[in-house]
């Protein structure tokens, strides 16, 4: 499928709704829950989707707009939510989430983007050159996976609990959702 904006915009603005819909109110033990060491939860994962709001997406495509390849992007510390996140409950963070995720959607509509907008190019730090439409298909396909890695987090938790229908759950097969 090639990059819609439309569509883009359509499925980043229901991210919110589908993270308060699983997590609101739900027992820490499925909200808190890792896979093990140095893994996230589900509370991590909102924190790092808070994050990427504020420090990557709409900050690096306004770098496209304003600097081009001229200026690369801020590196990204796939870390900087922890410290963030420690005080706060999930439900702060889920409405912190839609509230940043609804600014940013309404700046990104506000540019009223056209084809060549799309077309505009950036610099990353590690991957060279990169298009807005790149960018931007990037900033949903982003929320599909961390999704993705809440489901498979949190069925860990219930691992052993399913015993032999293990076998049936493809969902304890993945190795993780930056398995390349």
């Amino acid at each position: 499928m090639e990059h819609n904006l439309q569509h883009t915009v359509a499925l980043l603005e229901r991210t919110p709704a589908v993270l308060e819909a699983l997590l609101r109110d739900l027992p820490d033990p499925w909200t808190r829950g890792t896979e093990g060491e140095g893994t996230w939860s589900a509370k991590d994962i909102v924190g790092h989707l808070i994050h990427c709001e504020q420090t990557d997406w709409m900050p690096r495509a306004r770098r496209i707009r304003e600097d081009g390849e001229t200026r690369a992007f801020d590196p990204f510390d796939r870390q900087g939510h922890c410290e963030a996140i420690r005080e706060k409950s999930l439900g702060q963070l889920l409405g912190e989430f839609a509230e940043i995720r609804a600014r940013n959607l309404a700046e990104l509509r506000s540019w009223h983007l056209q084809e060549r907008d799309l077309a505009l190019k950036g610099r990353h730090p590690a991957l060279g050159t990169v298009t807005m439409r790149e960018l931007l298909a990037t900033w949903a396909a982003h929320d599909l996976n961390h999704l993705h890695q809440m489901a498979r987090v949190m069925a860990h938790q219930y691992r052993e609990a399913v015993g032999p229908f293990r076998a049936y759950m493809g969902v304890f097969a993945c190795d993780g959702h930056s398995a390349g």
